[in-house]
Parts: C-alpha cells; structure tokens; sequence
C-alpha cells in the first residue's frame, strides 16, 4: 500500500529533516509561503500538505518527494550520504577581517551531490560583506576545500600577514598578488600585494549556500 497522503509519515518524515537541518516551524512557513498554524498541523499529522509545497520543501532540502512521503525502514542509512560540514568563523568579504577560527555550527553536505571525495578536507565560511555579491551574497556560506594551491582567476580563502583573511579572485603576476573584488559595488577596489607582505592561501572556493 502507497504511504502518499499518510499524514503520520510525512509528519515524522519532515520533522527528521526540520531536525537535520535545524529549521524551526516559522522557517517552514516562510519557505512554503503558508501561516506557522498550516505548519504545525503537518506536524502534529493533522492535515497532509499539497504536492507544490512537498516539492518546495524536497526542493530546499535537497531531497526526493518520495523521501518526504514514504515511509524509510532504514531511515539511518539515508544519513550516511551527509557529511556535517563545519562552519567556521564569519569571513569579510571586504577589507581583510577575519574572525576567531572556531565551528559555529554544521551545515548536512552532500559529497556526492557536490563531487567531493574527501568532505573532510571542506568547511564553509559566512561571508560578510559585497565585495563578493556577483557570486556570493552577503550572509550566504562559502563552501571551501583545503589547499594552499590555487589557479590564477580562482576565488580563494587568502591570509594577509597571517591573521587578516579574505575571500577574493586570486592571481599572481611575479612579484606580485593581486586580489581582485567581485562586486556590483564599485567602491571595492583590488588589492595588490608585493613581496614585502606575507600571503597564505588557505583554500579554493568550491561552491556555496544560501539560506532563504
């Protein structure tokens, strides 16, 4: 017998992923456009949503519709796929500014979703700023893999003078490090760094996410 309209597994199916997410019932109703009280009532198994809002919801989560209506036995091994990727410390997306290094949280990644074969080599960054608006808002996290290596045009994670961190397209033309801003702002300007000041990488952008 099909679980679609059960109201107890998608109940139980949407609270597992509200947990792994760690969305709360007013986040559910801004994404789903519906009142806090329609919400609760899918909780609590007391009305079955419609088919757009299980496939808004499959659709922010990452997830299949199915994973929504179905009833999984196995339900832990669903979990296996997500890597909890740490988030570190917010990083300026400006002027360098970087903040203690220390997990905020952990934001559910899925390596094969994003080609990645080593996830704990990964960690994301909250930007703060503009200076990297055309390709990652302000307040979305920055997905970065470990590496002191990067190509010339790749967006890094880079160390000025040991402590300042920033987050910007990188080259190198001899001497010099050049660390561009990719903003609609035209008040960022690029940053250009000689040998007299000390330049680490610390990782490559690979990716991000934004939380609606």
């Amino acid at each position: 017998m099909s679980d679609l309209g059960n109201k107890e597994v998608f109940a139980k199916n949407l609270k597992y992923y509200m947990e792994l997410y760690n969305k709360s019932r007013n986040d559910i109703a801004k994404i789903t456009n519906v009142p806090y009280s329609t919400v609760s009532s899918w909780c609590n198994a007391l009305y079955y949503p419609r088919i757009d809002k299980i496939e808004m919801l499959a659709n922010y989560f990452n997830i299949l519709k199915s994973d929504l209506v179905e009833n999984k036995e196995k339900r832990e091994q669903s979990q296996i796929r997500y890597y909890m990727c740490p988030v570190y410390g917010r990083i300026a997306a400006g002027q360098p500014n970087w903040a203690e290094e220390c997990i905020e949280s952990r934001i559910p990644l899925d390596p094969d979703l994003m080609n990645i074969a080593n996830p704990e080599e990964c960690f994301f960054l909250r930007v703060n700023g503009e200076s990297m608006n055309k390709e990652i808002k302000n307040g979305a996290y920055a997905l970065i893999r470990k590496t002191d290596f990067v190509k010339n045009g790749e967006i890094a994670v880079v160390l000025v003078n040991g402590y300042d961190a920033t987050l910007k397209k990188f080259s190198k033309q001899n001497d010099l490090i050049i660390l561009e801003p990719m903003s609609t702002d035209p008040s960022f300007t690029t940053q250009v760094y000689g040998k007299d000041t000390e330049i680490k990488v610390i990782g490559k952008y690979i990716g991000k996410m934004e939380m609606k």
